[in-house]
């Protein structure tokens, strides 16, 4: 049973992940600068409507979803875990490849991100508690916010603020490092991600079968609310774009790390994240690549 099955990830390698993530988002945030902050609060309908669809419809939608296409608590925890973490930051590349507006994308990652701090653990906690079945699981690991606030302030909030800092007060240093780090930072997580899939592929391999459609659904109601609560604001195209995509690439690597901080590698949980992870760069990619082409 999917619920059984524990993922073995030791202290070391989790601090790892953290680390891994930290670097990732530090690379992130060296694209971003003050005034990309301030030509988005200059004009700010793009990320609006993204950044609502992303903090309050897209957990909300996620509950029903997660009670409709699975009876596995963990799988159903893991859906609403990831539905509750900030944009990914690959999709700043996927919106440009699909010719969407990038600087609405990267505003909104950067948003997301800083506000995860408080956005994640308050959904995780209270669409988590809706049921009895995904609620024994909060209670089960004594999850408090305030612990899981912590936690995403190290991995994402302080390495994008330190990011930041190096765009505005080193240009010249950000300059420098913003390709290097790109690559090396998301080779490194890669890395440590896959090491973790494959230690665990015995556990992944048996979960496949609980996760692939509920995750498939979840997605495709993400892209969709995206790009349609876009078009109904009247948005051009390229925003819309831009922020169906960014409303369905979530950090599957906060989900990963506070699924093995928290909730001890439960199978369930780890394999939705894990799988979001890829599944929404194949999926999100082949709708970037169709975009492309129109």
């Amino acid at each position: 049973m999917i619920d059984d099955l524990v993922l073995q990830f030791d202290t070391r390698s989790l601090a790892v992940l953290n680390g891994a993530l930290a670097l990732v988002m530090f690379g992130v945030a060296l694209d971003l600068t003050v005034g990309d902050l301030k030509r988005l609060a200059a004009d700010p309908r793009g990320p609006a409507v993204g950044l609502l669809c992303q903090f309050v419809v897209l957990p909300a939608l996620a509950w029903p979803l997660a009670m409709l296409t699975t009876d596995t608590p963990s799988v159903a925890l893991g859906l609403i875990l990831v539905a509750a973490c900030p944009g990914g930051n690959m999709s700043n590349v996927l919106t440009q490849l699909a010719g969407g507006r990038v600087s609405v994308s990267v505003g909104m990652t950067a948003v997301s991100t800083l506000a995860a701090t408080v956005t994640t653990p308050f959904h995780l906690a209270l669409w988590g508690g809706m049921h009895p079945s995904t609620a024994a699981l909060v209670q089960e690991v004594a999850l408090d916010p305030r612990q899981v606030m912590v936690a995403v302030a190290f991995v994402l909030a302080l390495p994008c603020t330190l990011g930041m800092a190096t765009a505005h007060y080193a240009p010249k240093v950000a300059a420098r490092l913003r390709a290097p780090m790109r690559w090396l930072s998301l080779l490194f997580f890669a890395v440590v991600v896959v090491g973790a899939i494959v230690a665990n592929r015995g556990a992944f391999g048996e979960a496949l079968g609980s996760v692939f459609v509920p995750v498939a659904i979840l997605h495709a109601t993400a892209l969709g609310l995206g790009y349609g609560a876009a078009r109904l604001a009247r948005l051009p195209e390229p925003d819309r774009r831009a922020v169906g995509i960014e409303v369905s690439i979530q950090n599957t690597a906060l989900g990963l790390a506070l699924v093995f901080t928290f909730f001890d590698g439960l199978g369930g949980m780890a394999a939705v994240a894990a799988w979001w992870g890829l599944w929404h760069l194949v999926a999100g990619g082949a709708v970037a690549w169709w975009w492309s082409r129109r």
